[in-house]
């Protein structure tokens, strides 16, 4: 073989591995989770139980859960005791190009009988209790050098300040739902062992700083007795994380496919009476072609848009349903998967990050895998 031919063969088998490489990289979903507060910054600390130590060891046995999954990549935002400021936080889950970001921390209240979980998404909330909980996890910047700078002028003391900002990224809204949906439902089979206190908005400078799906779950009262000895209990801790991880791997399943998933924790255990099974309507029209059918979904916003293609990036056949108070627009429809895969990767390139497959059935939305099957 001449030294032509010897090039040839050695520059085809170089594009082979990387196409290879880039297409199992691009069938990775990412998730950055993050552990509340860190060294100096203790959180709310309630006899000898420390919110910092919780989230951690939490955030670490979440993270365990979710590498057993070879198509499973879980960045950190700390893995030890340390102090990460607020918006490097963010960026952490921003430069990986993460798909999720979960910020996980304790709650705390001067009324000890107040207990339950709470997961929160980005939002503008004016309820009271949302407001005082945004304001107790914002008030970590004070006590990060020059953090009037860093964050604008924004004042922790006042959340209400930032409905005053620029709500970036609120495509992100529907999905983040979502996920927080899926993680209180997981609290909910936890049975007795903690109340859900359900899914709930308000103006996070961390959510609000990461570009893409992302929650900010409260797992318990640590200045409730009870409910505090069950988080600062390996026990308990193992069941948070186990029901945070489920709620993480049944997103990645309905959003983006099954892959090779073998978690050594046992599902999260439903304790709870069985409910009649329920399919999510989805806003179409009367005479909704009967089969299956795949679409993608480009954002979900608070905002009405004109269908024209120049609101979209030049996407033609964009459509939109309004459902719980939010217009969700969607970029074609095929019956064959693969073709949608097509759309999807298209919608990708526009610079549609976040957007994702949606699939119905007759008019009404089923899960991803079981439209596939």
């Amino acid at each position: 073989m001449n030294r032509i031919n010897k090039i040839k063969v050695i520059f085809t088998l170089f594009l082979i591995i990387s196409s290879f490489y880039a297409h199992s990289q691009s069938n990775v979903f990412k998730v950055t989770l993050d552990a509340g507060h860190g060294d100096h910054d203790f959180g709310a600390v309630y006899s000898g139980r420390i919110e910092k130590n919780i989230a951690l060891a939490i955030v670490l046995k979440v993270g365990k859960i979710l590498e057993l999954n070879p198509n499973v990549n879980v960045i950190y935002t700390r893995k030890t005791d340390v102090f990460i400021d607020l918006v490097e936080r963010a960026n952490i889950a921003n430069r990986a190009n993460s798909n999720i970001f979960v910020s996980i921390h304790c709650n705390a209240n001067k009324n000890t009988a107040a207990d339950g979980t709470e997961t929160y998404v980005m939002g503008l909330s004016k309820v009271a209790s949302n407001l005082e909980a945004a304001k107790k996890e914002n008030s970590v910047i004070t006590l990060e050098k020059d953090y009037k700078r860093k964050y604008e002028g924004y004042d922790p003391n006042s959340p209400e300040s930032m409905i005053g900002m620029t709500l970036m990224q609120e495509e992100y809204l529907d999905n983040s739902i979502t996920l927080a949906t899926k993680i209180e439902e997981n609290f909910e089979k936890l049975g007795k062992k903690l109340r859900h206190g359900g899914v709930k908005q308000a103006p996070f400078m961390v959510l609000h700083k990461a570009y893409m799906p992302r929650v900010l779950v409260e797992t318990g009262f640590v200045s409730n007795p009870t409910e505090g000895n069950i988080l600062n209990s390996e026990e308990g801790q193992d069941d948070i994380a186990r029901a945070i991880a489920e709620a993480i791997l049944s997103y990645k399943r309905e959003y983006f496919g099954s892959g090779a998933e073998a978690t050594e924790s046992r599902p999260v255990r439903d304790t709870t009476p069985a409910k009649p099974k329920t399919t999510t309507p989805v806003a179409v029209a009367k005479s909704a072609p009967k089969g299956t059918f795949f679409k993608v979904q480009l954002i979900a916003s608070i905002k009405k848009t004109p269908l024209e293609p120049k609101n979209f990036k030049g996407l033609k056949n964009v459509t939109m349903i309004y459902e719980n108070n939010i217009y969700k627009y969607f970029y074609e429809e095929t019956s064959s998967y693969e073709t949608a895969q097509k759309f999807l990767q298209e919608a990708k390139s526009k610079g549609y990050g976040a957007a994702f497959l949606v699939a119905t059935k007759d008019g009404e939305k089923i899960n991803i895998q079981d439209a596939i099957k």
